[in-house]
């Protein structure tokens, strides 16, 4: 009996492991996930500063003129001490000196040689930035589970840190079956079929952030499924399709049993799509998706794309929505939950009116999905409805509700 869709997911955050992790220079570490939390080992800033070009006074000399004779530069250690009728010349990021209550920008004072006249009011702690009113010593400021960018690895290195602890790379192989498939780069009789989704599952791993293994096509029999298989076994996740329908020659389900895969399910309640199976190998995930190409490609963003995040270590690895509202009127076959590929302008969002499983122009064309329920048979132009988008990452911690009702 199929399960449901977020049955499935469920299952496969259940039964999916986060991978091992490596250490790797900070500047190396982009887009992986971190493997523990980053703790500050002293505040940020960690000195109080200037955050202008200006003068470093004392508030009781407001609207009043006062001598300079000194300046601080950033990089300087000043050991001065500002007294009242006095400033001292201070450029942005320098320390501020002992007995500085306020910096007064350069443009807001008047200069003639060492006489500085400043305006009527003097707001105390103006423009200073506080010594840890970033980050403070003790805090943690990267956590376990977060995804690292530029700008995390911009805070690790105010920190002095040259190497972060992140989950390694996620080792995906992949083959297809069949024996009418063959490579993109044979030549193919007229009765055979170029092989469009196994280079499409290693270009998305590849995408996703994960190293690509390539087994090849295995053909129709349970030896030839086996061996290929046996190959595969060192990889995190083997992602095969095809071969796992009602035909004669759909084998692979079996072949995968032969080996010792505990299946968690093999039928979802999914069109298009149904025919998608997941299993385990020890701590090796298997998923086979559906022969046909779309169906294939909407399983693969939304299981197998779950399946990477939960490996990778992500704290947020549940599907996000965004809400939207319908292009157009759009009409639909109710009794399932039926994905539909479509087009996000940033306002609106359309679905293909042709979409079949076998067809491959509208994975190109896609950047965004929904998911109906089964009593779903329009959608009116203008109705609000959540799509999960396709090209770019929108995760959530916590589980949510992404069905169009």
């Amino acid at each position: 009996m199929p399960v449901s869709i977020t049955q499935a997911l469920d299952i496969i955050y259940k039964n999916a492991s986060v991978v091992s992790s490596e250490i790797l220079p900070i500047e190396m570490a982009l887009g992986r996930i971190m493997s523990e939390d980053s703790i500050a080992a002293f505040a940020l800033p960690r000195f109080d500063n200037s955050a202008m070009d200006g003068y470093a006074v004392k508030c009781a000399d407001a609207n009043s003129t006062v001598t300079c004779t000194d300046v601080i530069y950033a990089g300087d250690d000043p050991k001065m001490t500002l007294h009242a009728t006095q400033a001292i010349k201070i450029m942005t990021g320098a320390p501020v000196p002992n007995g500085c209550e306020a910096v007064i920008p350069v443009e807001n004072v008047t200069v003639d040689d060492t006489q500085v006249t400043l305006p009527e009011e003097i707001k105390k702690d103006g423009h200073i930035r506080h010594a840890g009113e970033d980050i403070a010593s003790g805090e943690v400021y990267l956590h376990k589970g977060e995804k690292v960018t530029a700008y995390s690895i911009a805070l690790l290195a105010s920190q002095g840190v040259t190497h972060l602890r992140v989950a390694r790379k996620i080792k995906v192989a992949v083959f297809g079956t069949g024996d009418e498939l063959r490579p993109h780069f044979e030549k193919i009789e007229p009765h055979q079929l170029y092989n469009s989704n196994t280079p499409m599952f290693l270009a998305r791993a590849k995408a996703l952030g994960c190293e690509v293994q390539y087994i090849g096509s295995s053909g129709d029999t349970i030896e030839s499924l086996e061996s290929a298989v046996k190959s595969a076994l060192n990889a995190d996740l083997i992602i095969t399709s095809g071969g796992i329908s009602m035909g004669d020659k759909d084998f692979t389900k079996e072949a995968f049993t032969n080996l010792g895969m505990e299946l968690h399910f093999d039928k979802v309640d999914i069109k298009p799509g149904k025919p998608t199976a997941f299993g385990t190998i020890g701590k090796t995930v298997v998923i086979n998706l559906p022969g046909n190409p779309l169906a294939s490609m909407v399983n693969y963003e939304i299981f197998v794309r779950a399946v990477i995040r939960k490996m990778s270590g992500m704290n947020a690895y549940h599907h996000a929505t965004i809400s939207t509202q319908m292009k157009e009127d759009f009409t639909l076959r109710e009794g399932k939950h039926t994905v539909r590929l479509g087009i996000f302008d940033g306002g609106t969002f359309m679905p293909f009116i042709k979409q079949l499983p076998g067809m491959i122009s509208p994975l190109e064309q896609a950047n965004a999905m929904l998911i109906t329920t089964p009593e779903v048979n329009m959608l009116e132009k203008g109705k609000m409805v959540k799509i999960i988008p396709i090209n770019w990452e929108f995760t959530s911690e916590a589980k949510e509700d992404f069905f169009t009702r």
